[in-house]
């Protein structure tokens, strides 16, 4: 009787420590999803900054990089003088064609809906597009990103980019509503 009393006060002392480790595993577990949140936030900050500092050929080639990760084919950088609105041309998983154009503009700028008329007008003429997507390392103007809905433009802008840097994939982007998405307001240029 005292053995089997001994080996319940045993099997109680391990379920107290076992339930003491699970509880301290779940705080670590917290802090580090906490950490790495935090930490892939700053990434996704620090490459922005990275994305201003680049050339206009780097971003085209960052841009082809991020569509080749994404399960993008025969994706080229094609941007240049004479370009037509296209930098970078490749196709998406399903096939579908895809015309990039790239502005790398400073984050205290914003698109304009002269320039998505302009993108809009050779995409599909030009290149036939089936996906048109306008990057842009700043925001777009409001009555921009309503002529894009109009015209089923896909736009990517500063905010747009740092989630695709971070790993959500393009195709997710593609089907954003952006009429309703995104952020309109410049950005001031010291924030």
């Amino acid at each position: 009787m005292v053995v089997v009393a001994l080996a319940v006060l045993a099997v109680l002392a391990l379920v107290a420590v076992v339930a003491v480790l699970a509880r301290a595993g779940r705080r670590e577990a917290q802090a580090e999803r906490v950490r790495l949140a935090e930490q892939e936030r700053v990434h996704a900050q620090d490459s922005i900054h990275g994305v201003w500092a680049m050339g206009d050929g780097e971003f085209e080639e960052y841009i082809a990089g991020l569509c080749r990760r994404d399960g993008c084919t025969q994706v080229q950088r094609v941007g240049g003088a004479g370009d037509l609105g296209a930098d970078v041309i490749g196709r998406l998983p399903d096939g579908r064609k895809l015309v990039v154009q790239c502005k790398r503009y400073a984050k205290h700028r914003s698109v304009g809906s002269r320039e998505l008329q302009t993108f809009n007008g050779t995409a599909r003429q030009e290149h036939g597009a089936d996906v048109p997507v306008f990057v842009a390392s700043c925001v777009f103007t409001q009555p921009a990103r309503t002529f894009a809905a109009k015209h089923a433009l896909v736009l990517v802008d500063v905010n747009l980019l740092g989630f695709w840097n971070s790993g959500t994939p393009l195709t997710s982007l593609i089907d954003l509503d952006i009429a309703r998405s995104g952020n309109h307001r410049k950005l001031a240029p010291d924030s």
